[in-house]
């Protein structure tokens, strides 16, 4: 088994595991993310429901709705991801790389989440508590570029309100469109 396959296994069953406990509260999810930095270190789960952001108060929901890191649920149950870290600290330092070899294995751990996302999809995960048309699900890296926007439109269906409602709340533009 290829280094990409090990990684996709291991953020599907970290992923599946942090869901299906996260989903147990029968909130109803309009996002989740997995989000990491540009370096595609071990990601985190966050996710917004709307009784968590009705909870928030209405002076600051807009300012929240799509932040991952103002979550109550950002980084829930961190601890799962322990063997998708091992596995990506047994690779060389990220950040010791040529710029080609970076952006390679950048390339690979995005797709890789991706996969998992994805595998988890198919599943029917994400239509737990609500309709799968009803909640953005993303791969982000941290602060956002517009790379976020073309794995959600692969992610996510276009006839979806809720991710009409993030493109033109949230998303950032593809490159050379500005």
């Amino acid at each position: 088994m290829g280094f990409q396959e090990e990684l996709t296994n291991e953020l599907y069953s970290a992923v599946k595991t942090i869901l299906t406990d996260l989903f147990s509260n029968k909130e109803r999810y309009y996002y989740i993310t997995l989000a990491t930095d540009g370096g595609a270190h071990t990601p985190c789960i966050s996710a917004w429901s709307y009784e968590a952001l009705y909870r928030c108060g209405a002076e600051v929901q807009e300012k929240i709705k799509w932040s991952y890191a103002d979550s109550p649920y950002c980084c829930w149950r961190q601890e799962r991801f322990e063997k998708v870290e091992k596995l990506l600290s047994s690779r060389k330092n990220i950040w010791d790389l040529d710029a080609e070899d970076f952006e390679t294995e950048c390339r690979l751990r995005f797709e890789a989440m991706e996969m998992a996302m994805n595998r988890l999809d198919q599943e029917g995960i994400f239509g737990i508590n609500q309709k799968r048309s009803d909640v953005v699900v993303l791969v982000e890296v941290m602060p956002p570029d517009y790379t976020n926007t073309i794995r959600a439109y692969r992610m996510n269906s276009t006839d979806s309100e809720i991710f009409s409602e993030w493109i033109e709340e949230i998303a950032e533009p593809p490159e050379g469109s500005i």
